[in-house]
C-alpha cells in the first residue's frame, strides 16, 4: 500500500507493539490482546524477528554483536552467542565483516546484518518493514533471494512494501487502502 494506507499500523499490531481496536490476533495459539509489557516482550522475543528499512543497528556494536543481541535477551552465554552470530553472518555472506561497525558497512551489508539478527533467535515470523527501501535494485534482489530461502525453511515472512516489484516476489499480496484490506 501507499503512504498512509495503514502498513505501519498493521506491522505494529503484528509485532505486538500496538494494540488493535477490533477483531482478534492469535499467534501460535495465543490470543494477543491486552498483554503486559513483559508478556509482549516475551512473545516478541520468542516468536518474532524484525527487519527495518533503517536497519536499526547499534552504531557502537560490531556486526557480530548486533546479530547476537537477541540471544543476549535469551540469556545465552557470550561465547555461544558469538559463535552462533558468526554462523548467521556466514549465512548472509558477511562472516569476514563480523568485527566491522555499521559505519563501515554498505547499505546492503547493513540490511544483511539486520536479517541475520532477525534470524538468530529462530523466530516463527519475520516482520520486514520496507526491507529494500534503502537499497539499489541488485541488492534488493539479493535480499529478496535471502528472504525466499528463509521462507522456504518454514518461517513466515510478512514484507511491508510500496514497491510493486518487491510485492510480486512474495507468495501472497494483500493491499491496504485507507487502513483496510482492498484485495488479496
Amino acid at each position: 500500500g501507499s503512504s498512509g494506507s495503514g502498513k505501519s499500523t498493521l506491522l505494529n499490531i503484528l509485532g505486538i507493539l500496538d494494540d488493535y481496536d477490533s477483531g482478534s490476533y492469535t499467534l501460535d495459539g495465543v490470543l494477543i490482546r491486552d498483554l503486559s509489557e513483559t508478556q509482549a516482550a516475551v512473545y516478541r522475543n520468542r516468536y518474532l524477528g524484525f527487519v527495518f528499512q533503517s536497519f536499526n543497528l547499534l552504531p557502537f556494536k560490531t556486526a557480530a554483536e548486533n546479530v547476537a543481541l537477541p540471544l543476549f535477551y535469551q540469556n545465552v552465554s557470550r561465547k555461544k552467542r558469538n559463535a552462533i552470530a558468526l554462523e548467521y553472518l556466514d549465512r548472509v555472506g558477511l562472516k569476514d565483516w563480523a568485527e566491522h561497525l555499521p559505519s563501515e558497512l554498505s547499505g546492503g551489508q547493513k540490511q544483511r546484518v539486520a536479517v541475520a539478527r532477525a534470524l538468530i533467535a529462530k523466530p516463527r515470523v519475520i516482520l520486514a518493514d520496507e526491507p529494500t527501501g534503502a537499497l539499489d535494485s541488485k541488492t534488493s534482489d539479493q535480499l529478496m533471494d535471502l528472504i525466499d530461502e528463509v521462507n522456504a525453511e518454514g518461517v513466515t515472512i510478512v514484507v511491508v512494501t510500496h514497491e510493486q516489484d518487491i510485492a510480486e516476489r512474495t507468495h501472497r499480496i494483500i493491499r491496504l487502502v485507507d487502513g483496510e484490506i482492498a484485495q488479496s
